[in-house]
């Protein structure tokens, strides 16, 4: 975010020779990289930056919309060049900050602002007890069935994996034409497959020491059973490929009977055309009580050197972004759930249904994402998946990437 500076003497003589109203006011770049979470952030954002710079003409905004896909490698190769942006939004942020790329989010958020984040938010962005990033917004999962094709199979929404696999094969015995279940192992939700099946299995990311603990008996377990569904024909038939939205997709058009989704499922079926007699239920366990998976993206800005002009330009844009109504919309717009108190009240307010997910979001387990090794264990999670699903072994793979985590 650098000023354009009039710094040759021959120019700076022509500029002082225009008369001071000819002179055009010189702006802040602003720019930004964010993710893409369906089929209306582009348009959002678009009309964002619009109302953005026309209510602020000191800065000149630009916001670029990426993929959940293609954004790690655009952002790491756009480092690696010394173009970093000025702010991200993106899930991760351990990495940058281990590599003081960041600034500590009171730097560039006002103090209105940050106030009207949920503390349980924060606290997942806490490092050492300075925060670096702020929370965009949330989802929760649970499972979504279809419950015309359940019915007409005979059977109940499975709570045990027991009961899922006997659902499976029930569905696949009345219609070998619809998948039972669907799985997502590629690099868009691996980590969350991962984590749907260790964590219902008593396993995880990390012990209950915070220590990294990939290939514990739990989570070889798991990944075991998630790739036995695959083998056995009870899952969509390329899970490496199939991203979150594709198998949004088949649900909605009655192509998968149950599969594991955010709460904005909904609203992204509803937006596809879609019609669905659906239900939604807790994720299958194997060993306790069902766990439910809260995801939380970030806003972070990078450290660039700002003059306190460029930085009061960044406050203003989170300003801007979390005015209590636009901020609503902006979850609303693809049905997730808010990072603020004000927009939890709205939504809650607006949508009865919704009340339950923010209480829900606020009971789950997240990633271990204020660790400095999270991008390399969410990367490693979803190698070991899909090196599973061409044939080997889960314990070797596991055991190889703790190795390779904790040393």
């Amino acid at each position: 975010m650098k000023k354009k500076l009039l710094v040759a003497a021959s120019v700076a003589m022509m500029a002082a020779s225009i008369p001071a109203a000819c002179q055009a006011a010189e702006k802040v770049d602003l720019n930004v990289i964010a993710a893409q979470y369906g089929q209306n952030t582009a348009e959002w954002w678009a009309n964002f930056v619009t109302e953005f710079n026309a209510a602020n003409e000191g800065i000149n905004l630009n916001v670029e919309v990426v993929s959940w896909n293609d954004i790690y490698t655009v952002v790491n190769t756009r480092i690696q060049n010394g173009e970093a942006p000025d702010i991200l939004n993106i899930d991760v942020f351990a990495d940058y900050q281990a590599d003081g790329l960041l600034l500590p989010a009171k730097d560039y958020v006002s103090e209105e602002t940050y106030a009207k984040m949920y503390e349980s938010f924060l606290a997942q962005s806490d490092i050492d007890g300075t925060v670096w990033a702020i929370p965009d917004l949330a989802s929760a999962r649970a499972m979504y069935y279809n419950a015309d094709i359940l019915e007409a199979a005979g059977v109940q929404p499975p709570t045990t994996w027991e009961e899922l696999k006997a659902a499976c094969e029930a569905i696949k015995a009345y219609d070998d034409t619809i998948y039972p279940w669907g799985i997502d192992m590629t690099t868009d939700e691996g980590q969350a497959a991962f984590a749907y099946y260790t964590w219902n299995n008593g396993g995880g990311f990390v012990d209950e020491n915070g220590d990294w603990a990939l290939n514990s008996p739990e989570n070889v377990e798991a990944v075991q059973f998630a790739i036995d569904l695959v083998n056995a024909g009870y899952t969509n038939s390329d899970p490496a490929n199939d991203t979150r939205y594709d198998l949004q997709d088949m649900f909605g058009a009655g192509k998968i009977a149950m599969v594991i989704a955010p709460n904005s499922l909904p609203t992204y079926i509803a937006e596809g055309g879609y019609e669905v007699n659906y239900g939604v239920a807790s994720i299958p366990c194997n060993k306790g009580e069902s766990v439910s998976a809260g995801v939380m993206d970030r806003f972070m800005c990078f450290d660039n050197g700002y003059t306190d002009e460029e930085l009061a330009a960044v406050k203003t844009f989170f300003d801007y972004f979390y005015e209590d109504e636009r901020y609503s919309d902006w979850v609303l717009m693809e049905g997730f759930l808010p990072a603020t108190v004000a927009g939890g009240e709205a939504i809650a307010a607006a949508d009865e249904s919704m009340a339950a997910w923010v209480d829900i979001v606020g009971s789950s387990k997240f990633y271990p994402t204020a660790k400095a090794e999270w991008a390399d264990v969410k990367q490693g999670v979803i190698d070991v998946e899909q090196n599973a699903l061409l044939g080997e072994d889960i314990q070797t793979l596991l055991d190889d990437l703790q190795a390779e985590i904790a040393g």
